[in-house]
This record gives structure tokens, C-alpha cells and sequence, in this order.
């Protein structure tokens, strides 16, 4: 059973100002895994924040479904396993790290012991016991974004929502947010990850949607929207001599002694690109599929989708 299902999943909200009212979202349909970490990316008004709302049971869908842990996010036994950090959180300045966590365990229904049992391990699994007596209101932004992972985690849920967890987090701290949310998976948690930081979302999720004025434009893997498909970067010792590429096979990129950039004409032309060079006698030391970083791609995609509307 996945974690999050979402079917043909619409949502609109009311407005006089707009005839029909604004839609935001628009026949979504995706599913998160158990034990992955899952990203959700798109510009600002996406969809991204409503269809957290949806998951956590803050809106009510205009069409569509949506089950949590096989449930209806309307019924409240739904979120019974889930942590959450929400962006624009407002938690009482004047309370400490530790008496956050501990606000959140007793919001839980948790007994102090189990507070207890949990908080030092959070604590020092977001880096954060030795401020854990200090009032929220000496913490910088970053130790806010720490501290309030810790309080999403206290009741040891199955599904973590973070939105936006590296806001405001430091070069150090956002390498540490990022080891803490590879322990979790592989403590077998689910992360469900919204993130305008692409970079940060590229190193840690294993899968990402993407959402553009509602709609999905994209359903991948990380790995599928970063490799330039049919391009590969080919080290060895070229030195001085010609390779002459037929088109059957591919064309050339750019060419050096020691490196040949090509795009294949077919993804099976590989081997025959292999065995040209061999036949020069030329020694390969590593063949490696291109790639793009998710940004990248993401413009890519988005771009794509707005000509594609313009046109239309």
C-alpha cells in the first residue's frame, strides 16, 4: 500500500473576483511509496502548499480522491502517523527547543515519559541539545528549522511533511538536514518534501512531481529528469587523432585528446561508437551518461509547458 494516493485530484477555490473560481489543482493523479523520499517542486502557485493541505485534511477536495495510510485525509485517524513542519510556522518565542518538543509530544497524547525518552535523541539527531534550555527567541532562522524537525518527529511517525525544511538554514546545517532525512529513510520513514531549493531536493529524494498551474507536468525519478538521454561523456586517450562519427551512429558534441562528448543517434549505437574507437586502438577509460542538474531540467520542463499553452 503507498503512503499518499492521490486520483484525478482537483481542487478549486471560490472567488468572486474570477468566474469559475481559481483552480489549484487540476486533475493530479500521483502516489508516494513507503520509505522514500519524495519531492515536490514547482514556481509559486503551483499547487504545491494546497496539495499539502489536501494530504493533511486542511481542504476539502472539489473532485477527485485522496487516501493517507489508505484513509481519507476528512478522517482524522489519517494523520494519526504524521509529522509535519509547516513553512510559515509561528511557534511561541518564548517557550525553549525542549519545551516545544514537549508541547508537541503532549498534543500527541503522549505521557511525559515517552516525551522524555524521545526528545534527547531528537535533539541531538537535528544537532540541537546544546541549545535545548535556550528560548526560541535567541535561536537564528536555521536553529528554527532544526528545532521544529525535532518537534514534527516526536511521535515517531510513518509519514514526515516538510515544507520548505531548509529556509533560512546555513551551508552546515542544510548538509545536516540532509544526512538527518537519509537516517530516516532509512529507518523505513516516508518523506513527502516541498522545496524551492532544487539543489537540496536533487541530493536527498529519490522521486519528485512536478506541478505547473496546478497540473502535473512531471512524475519522476531523479535520476530519469537529470541524464541527457542518448548523451555521453567518453574519457580516453584521444591525443591527436580523428574520430569521424557516421551519422547512423551519432554526431559529435565536442572532442579533446582526453574527452569526446557525442549524442547517439540511437541508445543500441553504443556499442558500435565502442568498437570505432577500439578500432583506432585508442584506450577508454570511463564511458558516463551525461547529466543536468534538476534545476536545470526543471526549467527545462516548465518552459516547455508554458509555450506549449501559449500555443494553444
Amino acid at each position: 500500500m503507498n503512503v499518499i494516493d492521490v486520483n484525478q485530484l482537483t481542487k478549486v477555490y471560490q472567488s468572486r473576483m474570477m468566474k469559475g473560481g481559481i483552480v489549484a489543482l487540476d486533475n493530479v493523479s500521483l502516489s508516494v511509496a513507503h520509505g522514500e523520499i519524495f519531492g515536490l517542486l514547482g514556481p509559486n502557485g503551483a499547487g504545491k502548499t494546497t496539495l499539502f493541505k489536501v494530504v493533511l485534511g486542511l481542504t476539502r477536495i472539489s473532485a477527485g480522491e485522496a487516501y493517507v495510510h489508505g484513509l481519507s485525509p476528512n478522517n482524522p485517524q489519517s494523520r494519526a502517523h504524521i509529522g509535519y513542519l509547516p513553512e510559515n510556522h509561528r511557534f511561541p518565542f518564548y517557550l525553549t527547543g525542549l519545551g516545544l518538543i514537549e508541547l508537541s509530544g503532549r498534543m500527541h497524547g503522549m505521557s511525559q515519559s515517552q516525551i522524555d525518552e524521545r526528545a534527547d535523541h531528537l535533539l541531538e539527531l537535528v544537532g540541537m541539545d546544546r541549545w535545548a534550555s535556550s528560548p526560541l527567541r535567541k535561536y537564528s532562522k536555521g536553529m528554527i528549522q532544526r528545532i521544529g524537525i525535532a518537534q514534527a518527529l516526536i511521535a515517531d511517525p510513518d509519514l514526515i511533511l516538510l515544507d520548505e525544511p531548509t529556509d533560512g538554514v546555513d551551508p552546515v546545517g542544510k548538509v545536516e538536514i540532509r544526512e538527518v532525512l537519509k537516517k530516516l529513510r532509512d529507518q523505513g520513514k516516508t518523506i513527502f518534501l516541498n522545496s524551492h531549493l532544487l539543489s537540496e531536493v536533487e541530493s536527498v529524494a529519490d522521486r519528485v512531481a512536478i506541478l505547473q498551474r496546478g497540473k502535473l507536468a512531471a512524475l519522476s525519478s531523479v535520476e530519469e529528469l537529470t541524464s541527457r538521454k542518448l548523451q555521453y561523456e567518453i574519457h580516453a586517450s584521444f591525443g591527436n587523432q580523428l574520430i569521424d562519427v557516421p551519422e547512423a551512429i551519432g554526431r559529435k558534441l565536442t572532442i579533446s585528446s582526453k574527452k569526446l562528448i557525442i549524442e547517439l543517434a540511437e541508445q543500441d549505437r553504443l556499442n558500435d561508437l565502442i568498437d570505432l574507437i577500439r578500432m583506432k586502438r585508442i584506450s577508454i577509460q570511463s564511458i558516463q551518461p551525461m547529466k543536468v542538474s534538476l534545476e536545470q531540467s526543471f526549467i527545462e520542463l516548465v518552459t516547455a509547458k508554458e509555450e506549449t499553452e501559449a500555443e494553444q
